[in-house]
């Protein structure tokens, strides 16, 4: 009689959330300056200027909610990117009024964990925070971001057309 190997359970990566800082608007300018990262956002990172005030707006978030999409760090302290959530932030399309939780990872990340870890670390801290339900926003191409959320066990809901004309899957969890 012959027996399959057994795989064992990979662990998960250790990942760290911190707030970000300053410094962490050129880091996620670094990381995200790469076409293939930025596929399903507009195919090229945005300037400087934009990740200053995203990374400001988070702090502000933190601030005021507990949580924001925070900067993920690997073991050594390297900026992977970020996770996190926030409030939904548009008003003429999709899950107005929820709370969506999001990553972004720089491409050297992806593959290894870490960001179905950063975002149960992510839903842990949202949950502690009182929120009740989130939603995760992805681009219906996206097969990448949509195993995480399957991960995370979200349900697919909903599908949006975004201004630029593409499908976004609206998944959903309750917390």
């Amino acid at each position: 009689m012959s027996t399959a190997p057994v795989t064992p359970p990979t662990s998960a990566p250790a990942v760290h959330l911190r707030v970000p800082t300053d410094e962490d608007a050129l880091s996620w300018h670094r990381v995200f300056d790469d076409p293939q990262v930025m596929e399903f956002f507009g195919g090229r990172s945005s300037e400087l200027s934009a990740y200053e005030e995203l990374t400001a707006r988070q702090r502000r978030h933190d601030a005021e909610l507990g949580y924001c999409l925070w900067t993920v760090t690997d073991a050594e302290d390297a900026v992977l990117g970020f996770t996190g959530a926030q409030p939904w932030p548009h008003t003429h399309y999709g899950p107005v009024g929820a709370t969506e939780i999001g990553w972004r990872l720089g491409r050297a990340a992806w593959g290894r964990g870490y960001a179905t870890a950063a975002a149960r670390t992510t839903l842990e801290r949202i949950r502690a925070a009182g929120v009740g339900e989130v939603v995760a926003m992805v681009h219906s191409r996206n097969a990448r971001s949509m195993a995480v959320a399957e991960r995370l066990g979200m349900r697919r809901a909903e599908s949006y057309a975004t201004p630029r004309g593409q499908e976004a899957v609206c998944f959903r969890l309750e917390l």
